[in-house]
């Protein structure tokens, strides 16, 4: 109880430093199953994909693009057109950015790509997944200081812990296909951690830039649900589908989703 009243009374960018620091450790905890498995059960982390997929989506909408509408409105902006622009741009953002890497993977699959090279990139597509989702969580909490737009801590707290849940398995995704390729296992894991790294890094440049050009605010918020969403429906459903338990992962989604929506309206 202490602890979280601490947490709530403490100045805005250390709460996104604590809250991106979990997400980064729960990347840490990932890493850290190569001392201890070669290979991680698959339904397991297939439902903390779905769980977290269904966390995102509701977060987009209740903790990210219903503020971005009502700080549109308080702005006196057409809150309809600026938050579909942003939405569509954070979007866009991240299609553009897989593309360029499918594009890099693709030629180096030419070049006799082998299992250490598919690993390093492997590793640097994860970091560069990192970035949006800090980029998010810094957004969230600097929207709760920098307007009056309904945003409420508990929301942007979930927000962050909807993200560190599917850090988890990134974490491992990077340390054990590091491990197969010969690395030794604190290796494997150095690098499966320092993967989550940016997330403080761009949480903290996502809260200070709503805090000081709060007409973007609606646009960043907005930017930032559309980035979610992408994620959401491009990797974690995708690949929480491939389980042969489909209508438990589509359970676990909808958990995800129930949870952060009740929540968010029972603190909001």
């Amino acid at each position: 109880m202490f602890m979280m009243e601490f947490y709530i009374n403490a100045n805005v960018y250390i709460q996104v430093l604590l809250a991106t620091l979990m997400t980064w450790g729960i990347t840490t905890l990932g890493a850290a199953l190569v001392f201890f498995f070669k290979k991680v059960n698959g339904t397991l982390l297939d439902a903390m994909l779905g769980l977290s997929a269904g966390v995102m989506i509701s977060a987009s909408f209740w903790s990210l693009l219903n503020p971005a509408i009502n700080e549109a409105n308080n702005l006196g902006m057409v809150s309809w057109l600026v938050v579909s622009i942003g939405f569509l741009v954070g979007s866009v953002s991240l299609i553009i950015c897989d593309k360029c890497f499918e594009r890099i993977l693709t030629k180096k699959k030419k070049k006799n790509l082998n299992g250490l090279k598919r690993s390093i990139m492997l590793m640097f597509s994860i970091t560069l997944h990192n970035i949006p989702e800090g980029l998010a969580i810094g957004v969230a909490f600097g929207s709760i200081a920098a307007s009056t737009s309904g945003s409420n801590i508990m929301a942007a707290l979930m927000l962050a812990v909807g993200v560190g849940i599917q850090n988890f398995p990134e974490g491992s995704s990077v340390s054990l296909p590091l491990r197969r390729e010969n690395f030794s296992r604190s290796k494997s894991f150095f690098w499966g951690m320092i993967s989550g790294i940016v997330e403080p890094i761009a949480g903290l440049l996502g809260c200070l830039l709503v805090l000081y050009v709060q007409n973007i605010l609606p646009f960043f918020l907005s930017f930032a649900a559309g980035a979610m969403i992408y994620v959401a429906v491009s990797e974690l459903i995708p690949e929480s589908q491939k389980n042969k338990c489909k209508n438990l992962m589509s359970l676990f989604t909808i958990l995800g989703f129930v949870i952060m929506m009740a929540l968010d309206v029972a603190f909001g």
